[in-house]
């Protein structure tokens, strides 16, 4: 998932939830092979802990800045996230031909179209009529850089508030990176 540069915050945001919905799309498709299944599963999740990572670094510290309700609903993204990633954790493990692996995908995709839903409802639409343009942009490409330094698998310990993210998870990001490539996983 790349976003153009240039684009703002709001515009980098909806364009990754638009990209991980084509994904889900293709994961419901009927007749899709396990194989192509699991690795559809592996991309979907290395965007999602990108997208998630950027989301924990840049827009929710600018939520708890700017709106008068920030607080609340930074942490409600932020638990909703960690109740994400422990499903990615647990689908991580699974093939595709496990019992299990379609029940997890459907509850990962359900919980994501519902945050990508509350995201686009709230969240974006109060940054978007309170940081000015500038602000805007600065912070999409705050959120791109993240997402290129950001792991690729789940981490549910790992920290979610900065300053200790955007401390440690560039080095998971580059330690993932090295597990991807030493596993063949294409993501």
């Amino acid at each position: 998932m790349t976003s153009t540069s240039g684009s703002d915050l709001i515009d980098v945001i909806t364009e990754d939830h638009r990209q991980v919905e084509l994904v889900f799309e293709q994961l419901e498709a009927p007749g899709v092979e396990p194989g192509r299944r699991k690795q559809l599963v592996d991309h979907v999740i290395a965007e999602l802990v990108r997208h998630s990572v950027a989301e924990e670094q840049h827009v929710y510290p600018a939520a708890r800045r700017h709106l008068h309700d920030g607080d609340e609903i930074a942490d409600h993204e932020i638990a909703e996230h960690a109740e994400a990633e422990r499903l990615m954790k647990r689908l991580e493990g699974l093939d595709a031909t496990e019992p299990a692996f379609d029940s997890l995908v459907r509850e990962l995709i359900d919980s994501i179209r519902h945050h990508v839903e509350e995201e686009e409802r709230d969240l974006l639409p109060k940054l978007r009529a309170v940081c000015g343009e500038q602000e805007l942009r600065e912070l999409g490409e705050k959120v791109l850089k993240a997402k290129r330094t950001a792991p690729t698998r789940p981490h549910p310990a790992a920290p979610d508030m900065p300053p200790a993210n955007r401390i440690l998870d560039p080095g998971a990001g580059l330690v993932d990176r090295l597990r991807d490539k030493l596993t063949g996983r294409d993501v």
